[in-house]
């Protein structure tokens, strides 16, 4: 009885191999009759009345009847002596789901005799617990290939909501680098840029989670940002988290749970900033995402922390409020913004994390190259860092070096 190559498998009937079963009156000899006829045969049924009541298996019956004098004790015996009692016996309507989780709690012996299949108890031929598995995997591969289209087209989705303020950023700002780079095929980490006649406002944000989960929540955030945005304007960074904040919160159920228990904890670390092109000025607010800013002929970043509260969740009020830093620049000033999948990578001799030292001390050693490059420096020493372990997080950074020519 040799396993069917897998095809479109909806029931244990699907898996159903017609083959010959044996009286429960009928005596061992015909057994080994049957055996030695049909070479392939790994298990034979036994039924009363057409309705199967044991299993006997090839190779336990051969070893048995293979013993001194069994065959003179045994041949004319009935059938039931080296017969299995307690077979797997399904209908052949089960579905192929009901039938996988019915031959994993038999065990390995379902696995290697098969199972019995009937029509309303009647005995209609058996099922091979390898074509279960090859089916199964077939199924699974199935599924894991329509998924993967799924995630692959959100992943051109995702690029195309970001397609936008990556090109505002390149014809705003001549000298900046921009990574993004999703740790999965999409990830939880977005950005945003727009201009305007006074200035420009940009965003980096991490949102819970990556891959597919962090993807949606991609979608909420950047969402309601927009939406803050277009009522309340790019000027005001502070006003802007708190309006993502109220909107996130309430898009996710944080605001109107009836007993005590909220629907989700989820939101984002966002890092929102405003350049003003007359003043010079840099308006800043962060949630656990800060502001670094190198001034012309400093030898040390200037960190404008942001505030320990995350966009969302619950722990943060619906009416919370952010503060805003002003940071005034001159032309040459570089500003560097980064989520944490940067300096948590694990890597190095001890597996620790990259951490904030190692990428100043990246961003230092390259300070007077253009942006393009200090980003691409940055991605090396990280690389080189992480080694063979595996990305942790979604990684994006942002940096740019300010010229009155980009006014």
């Amino acid at each position: 009885m040799r396993p069917r190559l897998p095809r479109d498998h909806k029931s244990a009937g699907d898996l159903c191999n017609f083959v010959p079963a044996i009286d429960i009156d009928d005596s061992n000899s015909l057994v080994m009759e049957v055996f030695t006829t049909q070479r392939d045969l790994v298990c034979l049924a036994v039924v009363d009345q057409e309705r199967p009541v044991g299993l006997i298996n090839r190779n336990i019956f051969m070893s048995q009847m293979s013993k001194l004098y069994h065959r003179e004790l045994y041949d004319k015996k009935s059938c039931i002596a080296f017969m299995d009692k307690e077979p797997l016996i399904v209908d052949a309507e089960m579905s192929i789901e009901e039938l996988t989780f019915k031959t994993v709690e038999f065990g390995e012996k379902a696995l290697a005799d098969g199972f019995i299949v009937t029509r309303e108890g009647r005995f209609v031929g058996l099922g091979n617990g390898l074509q279960l598995i090859a089916v199964v995997a077939a199924m699974q591969a199935e599924k894991n290939r329509q998924m993967m289209q799924s995630i692959e087209y959100a992943s051109v989705i995702q690029r195309a909501m970001l397609r936008a303020s990556r090109e505002t950023l390149a014809s705003t700002l001549s000298d900046a680098s921009l990574v993004w780079e999703p740790r999965d095929v999409v990830g939880g980490d977005f950005y945003h840029f727009c201009k305007y006649p006074d200035g420009w406002f940009g965003a980096i944000a991490d949102c819970t989670g990556h891959g597919v989960p962090g993807a949606f929540m991609t979608l909420i955030a950047s969402s309601a940002l927009g939406q803050a945005l277009d009522q309340y304007g790019p000027r005001n960074p502070a006003t802007l988290l708190s309006a993502v904040n109220r909107s996130v919160k309430s898009m996710l159920g944080q605001d109107r749970d009836a007993d005590g228990t909220p629907e989700s904890d989820d939101g984002l670390d966002a890092a929102f900033f405003w350049f003003d092109t007359h003043t010079w000025t840099l308006r800043f607010a962060g949630a656990r995402l800060s502001l670094h800013v190198l001034h012309p002929q400093a030898e040390q970043f200037q960190t404008v922390a942001g505030q320990r509260m995350g966009v969302g969740y619950v722990d943060s009020g619906m009416d919370y409020q952010w503060e805003m830093h002003s940071v005034p620049l001159e032309s040459g000033s570089l500003i560097f913004i980064t989520t944490d999948g940067l300096t948590d990578q694990i890597g190095g001799v001890k597996n620790i994390a990259f951490g904030k030292r190692r990428v100043f001390e990246s961003l230092l050693a390259n300070s007077d190259s253009p942006a393009a490059e200090i980003g691409q420096g940055l991605l090396q020493v990280l690389s080189h860092w992480q080694g063979e372990q595996n990305r942790r997080d979604d990684l994006t950074f942002f940096c740019a070096r300010l010229r009155s020519n980009d006014d």
